[in-house]
């Protein structure tokens, strides 16, 4: 009988490309899922994986039995997560991915709620851009994703995932309290191309919708700092180095020198959570969506 653990390697090696790297995410030591893969090779009757330079690909009859694989493992997820769960009463371990600044704005807060309310769950918490959030959801990886698209980049979302839209969160372009733009009620593209700035690392969808904000223009705004942790952005504004643009949740409270001007058309990033069809009727699932629900209302004002 073909066991469900050795599947699972297998479906794990086909989305991760390496035994490694299937092993890094499953927790095991290569060793142990080469293992499983030598299992299933005997259990089949036939090869599953071939060597391909210094990785390995799958065969044929591999690539068949990962599909029929990942559809095993999608009913057991479903009736884990169904039928053999309590509603009454979530439990269990469960993995989320989300964005830093939904970490301290929806996360933080969803954390202390299920800390006081003394429910029987176990999160632990990644942070990650969307699309790596995204896939490690779609992958297995983690359980509930937050993630973010803005209003000129979206966010692709795979057909067996489901994603909820939060709440909207409005950026505003930060800037010393002393500089020439402080004091105006609104700003356009073409008042803030010629600043110098402080994005979001190259292609973090962050580092995309500052970039689109200024494409009818033709020019491309001058960046001369990239760093991932909006704090130092506002840092840095602080020092009257660069302006930024930053969206208002997770935010803290700004320092006195630094002071927001609204930007039109106004950016905005919708929020939202991603997670597995299969996990859709999860009582845990189910308490934590609830929770950032009512999180999410106020939280991005």
């Amino acid at each position: 009988m073909i066991e469900i653990g050795a599947l699972r390697a297998l479906a794990a090696i086909e989305h991760h490309g390496s035994v490694i790297a299937a092993s890094e995410v499953m927790g095991f030591s290569p060793s142990a899922v080469s293992q499983q893969i030598k299992k299933l090779e005997k259990q089949t009757g036939f090869s599953v994986l071939e060597r391909h330079g210094r990785g390995v690909l799958l065969t044929e009859r591999g690539l068949a039995l990962a599909a029929y694989g990942r559809r095993i493992l999608a009913e057991l997820e479903e009736l884990q997560s169904t039928l053999l769960a309590d509603p009454a009463k979530p439990y269990g371990r469960l993995k989320v991915v989300s964005f830093s600044t939904a970490c301290r704005g929806l996360v933080g807060p969803m954390l202390g709620m299920l800390a006081s309310s003394g429910t029987d769950l176990d999160v632990t918490v990644l942070a990650e851009d969307p699309r790596e959030a995204v896939a490690r959801v779609a992958g297995g990886e983690a359980d509930l994703g937050i993630v973010h698209d803005w209003n000129s980049v979206p966010l692709v979302i795979p057909e067996h995932v489901m994603l909820e839209w939060l709440c909207d969160d409005i950026a505003d372009l930060l800037v010393h309290r002393n500089h020439p733009l402080a004091g105006r009620a609104e700003v356009e593209a073409a008042d803030m191309v010629d600043e110098r700035w402080i994005s979001t690392p190259h292609g973090a969808i962050c580092n995309e919708a500052l970039l689109r904000i200024f494409a009818d223009l033709g020019r491309v705004p001058d960046i001369q700092v990239y760093d991932p942790d909006f704090a130092t952005h506002i840092a840095l504004v602080e020092q009257g180095a660069v302006v930024a643009l930053v969206p208002r949740l997770g935010r803290p409270a700004l320092p006195a020198d630094v002071v927001t001007v609204p930007v039109h058309p106004v950016p905005a990033r919708h929020v939202g959570m991603v997670h597995r069809r299969t996990m859709t009727e999860s009582p845990g699932i189910q308490h934590l969506a609830g929770l950032l629900r009512k999180i999410a209302g106020p939280a991005a004002n």
